[in-house]
């Protein structure tokens, strides 16, 4: 993880801007997010029916806004199952203080992981 990045980590807030797939107008949500790298991982409680999950679906392109900072991005729908595990894990331990050898809540464990690479 770059400096800029690991500096941000701690925000409690990250901030996805979609084009609607219909509109293509921006659509802006506040959002979980825990960094790995230049990713950022994302989890949405509606699975793959959430509006901003199939408005990157149709169109990858987004914004993403770690406190100040502003991040061009492409985003896509997590399906590797290593991957999968570890923004599972990643955004337990940053929000319900999970830890290693302790059962996923209902949230970390159901939620789909969406992945953001963030463009440096």
């Amino acid at each position: 993880m770059t400096n800029e990045l690991a500096a941000l980590a701690g925000e409690e807030f990250a901030y996805l801007t979609t084009r609607g797939r219909v509109s293509g107008s921006p659509h802006r949500i506040e959002i979980w997010f825990s960094l790995q790298g230049s990713t950022a991982y994302l989890m949405s409680g509606g699975g793959e029916q959430s509006d901003w999950v199939r408005n990157l679906t149709a169109q990858p392109a987004v914004g993403l806004e770690i406190g100040k900072r502003h991040f061009e991005a492409t985003a896509r729908i997590v399906s590797d199952a290593s991957e999968e595990q570890t923004a599972r894990q990643l955004l337990a331990a940053k929000y319900y203080n999970w830890r290693a050898g302790r059962p996923l809540n209902r949230w970390a464990a159901t939620a789909l992981p969406v992945a953001i690479e963030i463009k440096l």
